[in-house]
């Protein structure tokens, strides 16, 4: 892939942003999540490239959505997988709390896992616990070896976990252990990235949620050095079949991270609609915004941090 495609990635999750942005505290997720996708699915259309949604957002709750197998790009090379959440954190957004992102992550033709937007069980960490997870071993096993990896007491560790009633069982045991828990009310695509930066004082990602956001998670590990589990979860034969149409046969398998984005090189890029532990969100003045963003190449490891000054009033988001 092209180097400077890494930049014109972040055009896109910025456009998204700033769109999204708008709408923060009003109570309205959809119309959030319209913003962000109408703003993300123009910029993309100025890429040269030729992309394919392969796994995408929104089936699930019947949400605004660059939908699976949708053309992206002005249809010239690169040939490229893409993955996307315009707005990772629609419930966020709709009463203003924390690590709202728009989310993007590309890969070359066949690179990226092709499956439906369905739940996926996770589980992450980053680059210094690498090799010492096993998503099939007991959450006490995981907690311990984690712990051991990064030079810690269980007792010290952080899991961070979606606070859903499905949970209720994963967080009884961690808190058995004595590892202390985050609960999350929404965007684990953040809370994966999180446990790859020691500062933001999250150490592993347990539980389930959204498979687009468990491939958008992987690519963003895959650049930082650290790793991811999962297994998708049909929840009916019907999103099983579907799982094998798309060419995954054995629906229940453990997902490595060759399995979720193969090969050496993959880009992702990411912008703050809300502050997060990583990234700002943005922010409004008159006919200007800011924004804070990070992009990274599997490629080369390399991880820039971006702070976007944008003339509204010039439409600079959609021509830079």
């Amino acid at each position: 892939m092209e180097r400077s495609l890494t930049l014109e990635l972040v055009r896109v999750t910025e456009a998204a942003a700033v769109a999204s942005g708008r709408w923060m505290g009003f109570g309205k997720k959809d119309e959030a999540d319209e913003a962000a996708t109408s703003a993300m699915r123009k910029v993309f259309d100025t890429i040269p490239m030729r992309g394919t949604v392969v796994i995408g957002e929104g089936e699930m709750d019947e949400a605004p959505m660059l939908y699976i197998g949708e053309r992206l790009g002005l249809g010239y090379l690169p040939e490229v997988d893409v993955a996307v959440d315009p707005l990772e954190g629609t419930n966020i957004v709709a009463k203003g709390t924390w690590n709202a992102l728009a989310v993007v992550a590309v890969a070359e033709r066949g690179n990226l896992l092709h499956a439906p937007d369905m739940y996926m069980e996770k589980i992450a960490v980053g680059p210094r616990a690498v090799g010492h997870i096993d998503i099939d071993a007991p959450v006490e096993d995981n907690l311990k070896s984690t712990a051991r990896a990064l030079g810690k007491d269980v007792n010290d560790l952080v899991a961070v976990i979606l606070d859903r009633p499905r949970h209720e069982k994963l967080i009884e045991d961690v808190r058995k252990t004595g590892a202390r828990i985050k609960l999350i009310s929404d965007g684990d695509v953040a809370a994966a990235i999180n446990t790859a930066f020691s500062d933001t004082g999250v150490d592993i990602l347990l539980g389930s949620g959204g498979a687009p956001e468990g491939v958008l998670s992987a690519v963003a590990l895959k650049c930082l050095g650290g790793e991811i589990q999962g297994r998708l979860l049909p929840e009916d034969e019907q999103q099983a079949e579907r799982c094998r149409q798309m060419g995954i046969e054995d629906p229940s398998q453990v997902l490595h991270m060759n399995d979720l984005v193969k090969g050496e090189d993959a880009i992702f890029a990411a912008t703050g609609v809300t502050d997060g532990e990583l990234l700002k969100g943005v922010r409004y003045k008159g006919s200007h915004a800011t924004t804070h963003s990070v992009v990274m190449r599997a490629a080369t490891g390399t991880v820039r941090f971006i702070d976007g000054k944008h003339r509204l009033d010039k439409n600079s988001l959609f021509s830079l």
